[in-house]
């Protein structure tokens, strides 16, 4: 299982940035609707079946962000 709502911690995530939905999907080559259809699918972010191993093997899923220092919000794309 998934601990986390991935659909909240993009939300959350594009807040802090200061951008939509629309300029995420730009800035990775794709639309902000394909972007909320992903973050909204049960199993759109991570494979079910990688989901499936770790739940056989004992495990839950918690993902961690963490912040980049040369990160696109900071206008450092060309890395």
């Amino acid at each position: 299982m998934i601990k986390n709502n991935i659909e909240v911690d993009v939300k959350v995530k594009c807040i802090e940035a200061g951008k939509t939905q629309a300029q995420l999907g730009e800035a990775v080559g794709t639309t902000g609707q394909y972007v909320n259809r992903i973050i909204k699918k049960q199993d759109g972010v991570v494979n079910k079946t990688f989901v499936q191993m770790m739940e056989a093997l004992g495990y839950d899923i918690e993902l961690t962000y963490v912040k980049r220092k040369n990160s696109l919000t900071e206008g450092s794309d060309t890395e």
